[in-house]
């Protein structure tokens, strides 16, 4: 799953994007719903790195809540 930059802008227009920020790092194409550990597609297939990636996606979880 393209999570962040590796979302394209054309991901966003079939998804109907539907804010003027782009995806947060770990944020999918829909808004709010973050990826990560392996089902990201760019992952490095490792658990540490998975578990960062959880604790990161929990402070970006914060600020979407927080618009």
């Amino acid at each position: 799953m393209k999570t962040g930059p590796d979302v394209s802008q054309a991901d966003l227009v079939a998804a109907h994007w539907p804010l003027t920020r782009a995806p947060f790092v770990l944020e999918t194409s829909l808004p709010g719903v973050f990826a990560v550990g392996d089902v990201r597609s760019s992952s490095m297939k490792r658990v540490a790195s998975a578990v960062g990636e959880g604790a990161s996606a929990v402070a970006l979880v914060h600020q979407v809540l927080q618009q």
